[in-house]
């Protein structure tokens, strides 16, 4: 049995540098964004289609104050900040802060955040925040 283990652990330890020795492309990788600390999630067609992301415009409230967004697309931060994923360009999100006025239903209204037509993730945030984290790294 100890031979067996013995013969396991160099295994995994070659498959999990796998991808860099036949040259495969990560499901995920991260780029810094230009004047912030918050860095791009980059992923594959492929990632994105497996953790199935969706996304909405945030459009222009009625008051033409307020922006809103899907309720969905909010996620809320372990000491109660507020922020949202934007969609910027195909197969690349970013983290981007939002200030919540109130929720209605399914809609959050904004005082703050990304301008009315950008795309922002409703479904698959916190698989986002995962790789953006490092979780299960």
């Amino acid at each position: 049995m100890i031979i067996v283990a013995g013969l396991l652990v160099p295994a995994c330890a070659e498959a999990k540098g796998a991808d860099k020795s036949t040259g495969l492309e990560e499901p995920a990788r991260l780029e810094a964004t230009q004047g912030s600390d918050i860095e791009r999630v980059i992923l594959t067609a492929e990632a994105v289609e497996r953790l199935d992301l969706q996304t909405a415009a945030v459009e222009a409230g009625a008051s033409g104050n307020a922006t809103t967004i899907p309720h969905a697309a909010v996620f809320y931060g372990l000491t109660g900040e507020t922020w949202t994923y934007s969609n910027p360009e195909s197969l690349t999100y970013v983290r981007v802060p939002i200030t919540v006025d109130r929720i209605q239903g399914e809609v959050a209204y904004l005082t703050d955040g990304p301008e009315p037509g950008t795309q922002v993730v409703t479904l698959g945030a916190p698989e986002l925040f995962g790789v953006e984290s490092g979780i299960g790294d």
